[in-house]
């Protein structure tokens, strides 16, 4: 068991939901490409409005590096630094579905990364608590969120595998990086008839997504839903 270490945390606060065309950086064009990106998830599978609607929105390319942002939203995942990437947007989609956002969930992401995870959850109006094991990216995600408008969004810099007791129980919980197992904080810190998605599996293999359900009776049934490919879900703050 690994020793609770004081975490930084972050509250973004903003008036009104994401910033659209701040700056001139999300113009016609590459509004355009997003509707492309929204055409290839709903052509592979994605049918929830409230998610398509979300990833139509949040500008992909404000939360990956300036020399990869040619690629934003080409579907498939994109390096951020630190050995960390940003999700497959058909990926973040699927996840987002299986959760059941919607808007006033209590939702805890772990694996903040750039923080476009987080983003779409907040645009679809869900009180996002989202935890990052490297600091440099949770403190830069904590800005990119606050400059882009998206409120309802705390970052917090933190070993994922003990979740955010404090502000727990969550409706839901999202694993954006891939376990050995299912951490049982997280399983505490899920409400009775919450949803958590993670993949568990080898991180140098394919992992099984999974959706842990908990019933009203917090008994516990998972279900396997895709194989898939996430970098390791690591031990002890960097």
């Amino acid at each position: 068991m690994l020793r609770q270490t004081a975490m930084l945390v972050l509250t973004l606060v903003a008036a009104g939901g994401p910033l659209v065309a701040q700056a001139g950086r999300d113009d016609a064009a590459q509004r355009a490409r997003r509707q492309a990106m929204v055409d290839v998830i709903v052509r592979a599978g994605v049918r929830d409005t409230t998610t398509l609607g979300a990833m139509l929105r949040v500008p992909r390319h404000e939360f990956v590096p300036a020399d990869v942002r040619d690629l934003a939203y080409g579907d498939h995942p994109l390096p951020i630094g630190h050995g960390q990437t940003i999700s497959q947007p058909y990926i973040v989609a699927f996840m987002t579905e299986v959760l059941g956002a919607r808007p006033g969930l209590k939702v805890l992401e772990v694996g903040t990364g750039s923080g476009y995870q987080a983003a779409v959850l907040a645009a679809i109006g869900c009180d996002v608590y989202t935890m990052e094991i490297f600091e440099v990216l949770a403190t830069e995600a904590a800005a990119r969120l606050r400059l882009l408008g998206y409120d309802g969004v705390r970052v917090r810099h933190g070993d994922g595998h003990h979740g955010w007791p404090e502000a727990a129980p969550f409706d839901a919980v999202i694993v954006t990086a891939a376990a050995g197992y299912v951490p049982p904080k997280l399983l505490e810190q899920l409400k009775p008839g919450g949803r958590m998605v993670i993949p568990v599996g080898s991180v140098y293999g394919v992992q099984n997504l999974i959706l842990v359900e908990k019933d009203p009776r917090g008994r516990m049934t998972t279900r396997n839903l895709l194989p898939v490919r996430f970098v390791p879900m690591l031990e002890g703050l960097r």
